[in-house]
């Protein structure tokens, strides 16, 4: 090798140690490198920075904003409302969140349908009783599964996918990859059944302590999307924050209403529980609050927050009942409950009792309120619960047809994937399903950046002929047949990918793979697939994919309870990878 082939391997090894054993972010360690080749004159400018208009990253920042118009429009609680039910065990309810998570994780980045997710199933533990350990771990899990079952489903694929446009290789259409991402799905979801249960630990992890937060009186109004139903399948027996008290029928009161009960439009339902179960029930459709005035609020939905307000000595209506003040006109905004601390409880549910010094006023208001009204004297202490905006399910079925379209746009080859991703995003944009504001900010462009300064290390390696010079090394051996530097290159990204990013791991690997396949003389596709596959199947550490570490916290996990049950599904999904790839693209 000469010394620029050196001198890259060294960047190489020393980004990978950095990112395996220091706290330094993911992205400034691979800028740095990138900055490096830069400066000493093994990259040009141009080979440099070529990754961040790579094909795959543009599609990326597509659909971060296309998965948050769906989290704003509540697609998403409207999918895993109608899918999840109410199982009674752990294997029901791991059983019941694996289809719709794989579905949502084969069309949406994993990481951000894991952050859609996670208050969804920990909300869902709460109200089924479950340890959350149970199921954010195969969470997780199922959603890299899933995420294998089509090229967008995620970025791993798309970058993949782009190095080969690059290449001048024939690019993966949007299914080509799918008969062996269900295969594996399969059997990772089987062994997750059958195992998990055993494997997994039994933590309760990190929740908010219901008991001890200011308890509310939530009064609710059902609309038409409820009528018919009973409490049970309509989400309202097993709430995560409180639960149902009383139901008004018909001028009927009933107390502790059955499961079996039917609800009828204009019944008014009355909940007690914490601050986050008005945001729990304001994300369920067909509920309303009742006072009438939430309908005139002119604040835009995703403007919206739940804040909690202690009323001070200068509110000005005071000894008033929150139906006789003017709250909307004076504040703009809205009272949802009143809560009283001590021995002296409300009378009348709240609403209708009279306001006084040091009573807690539960408000949907803008999310400036809190704010602007902190340091004046109307109340002594003014706080917004964070990430509590309402979802505008107006535009539910509007946002999943813009994803259904996208889809089948890419599916029968109409447009290209990156095409379709921007049109769709636009669409969330134009339709009102989102704003530009929330669209810049769902873009996460950290990842992008670490994904588009491994190209920078990918190039540095083909270029100066260390991509090359491994591969005749590997291929030097007379037993190393081109199956056999298959596995190898597999194994190598799969243990690559469980120290630095998932992304970064396929970049590194493809000049070997590409070099490896025109040394065997052989199709390179095989080759670049299973660099796809096994970049994404990380199962064995917190770090080696974005969305392990994501439920690490709220799971309650330790490191070894990955090793435990990631290492048996790390073996299980190269024996199974392997041989579909094989049968699906002959060497």
């Amino acid at each position: 090798m000469n010394w620029e082939a050196i001198v890259a391997v060294l960047t190489v090894l020393t980004v990978l140690g950095m990112l395996a054993l220091s706290k330094i972010a993911a992205d400034l360690i691979l800028m740095a490198a990138l900055i490096f080749l830069l400066v000493s004159g093994i990259l040009e400018p141009k080979e440099a920075f070529a990754g961040f208009g790579n094909t795959g990253l543009m599609t990326i920042a597509a659909l971060y904003i296309v998965a948050a118009g769906l989290r704003e429009t509540g697609a998403i609680q409207y999918i895993t409302r109608r899918l999840l039910g109410q199982p009674t065990t752990v294997r029901g309810a791991q059983f019941r969140m694996l289809v719709p998570t794989a579905a949502l994780s084969a069309f949406l980045n994993n990481t951000t349908v894991v952050a859609m997710l996670i208050p969804a199933i920990q909300e869902w533990c709460k109200r089924l009783k479950l340890p959350p350990s149970k199921l954010l771990l195969p969470l997780s899990y199922v959603t890299i599964l899933g995420g294998t079952c089509t090229l967008i489903g995620t970025s791993t694929n798309l970058v993949v996918n782009g190095l080969l446009q690059k290449n001048g290789f024939p690019e993966l259409g949007m299914f080509d990859i799918t008969g062996v991402g269900l295969v594996l799905l399969a059997a990772g979801g089987s062994f997750l059944l059958i195992f998990g249960n055993r494997l997994l630990p039994n933590s309760q992890g990190i929740t908010e302590d219901v008991d001890k937060v200011r308890e509310y009186h939530v009064e609710m109004i059902v609309d038409s999307a409820l009528e018919g139903k009973t409490l049970a399948l309509a989400g309202l027996t097993n709430l995560g924050y409180g639960y149902l008290a009383e139901v008004e029928h018909d001028g009927e009161l009933i107390q502790s209403p059955p499961h079996d009960f039917v609800l009828k439009k204009g019944d008014r339902l009355s909940f007690i529980g914490a601050p986050r179960c008005a945001h729990e029930l304001r994300s369920i459709a067909g509920l309303q609050p009742a006072n009438e005035a939430i309908q005139r609020l002119a604040v835009a939905h995703y403007r919206r927050r739940l804040v909690e307000a202690v009323v001070g000595p200068e509110f000005p209506f005071l000894d008033m009942t929150v139906e006789e003040c003017d709250f909307l006109g004076y504040y703009q905004a809205v009272v949802l409950s009143v809560a009283r601390g001590g021995k002296d409880k409300l009378p009348d549910k709240g609403l209708h009792s009279r306001i006084q010094i040091g009573d807690t006023l539960l408000l949907e208001a803008n999310k400036e309120f809190a704010n602007q009204f902190r340091f004046r004297k109307d109340f002594l202490l003014v706080s917004a619960l964070e990430d509590s905006s309402p979802p505008n399910f107006k535009k539910t079925h509007l946002a999943l047809g813009i994803l259904a379209v996208m889809v089948l746009l890419s599916a029968f080859e109409i447009i290209p994937i990156l095409e379709a991703a921007w049109l769709a995003a636009g669409v969330m944009l134009i339709t009102r399903c989102m704003n530009a504001g929330l669209a810049r900010r769902s873009i996460d462009f950290t990842v992008l950046t670490v994904i588009g300064a491994s190209f920078a290390l990918g190039e540095a390696l083909d270029k100066t002929g260390a991509a090359k010079f491994m591969a005749d090394s590997l291929m030097s051996h007379s037993t190393m047949t081109p199956v056999l530097a298959l596995i190898l290159i597999y194994i190598m990204t799969s243990l690559f990918t469980e120290v630095i990013t998932n992304n970064a791991a396929a970049v590194l690997m493809f000049p070997i793979c590409s070099a490896v396949a025109e040394q065997s003389g052989v199709s390179m596709m095989p080759f670049a697939v299973a660099v796809m596959f096994a970049a994404s199947a990380s199962f064995m550490t917190p770090i080696g994919y974005q969305t392990n570490l994501m439920v690490y916290g709220p799971g309650g996990y330790r490191t070894l309870d990955y090793l435990k049950i990631g290492i048996p599904m790390n073996i299980l999904a190269g024996c199974v990878t392997i041989p579909m790839i094989l049968i699906f693209w002959p060497l």
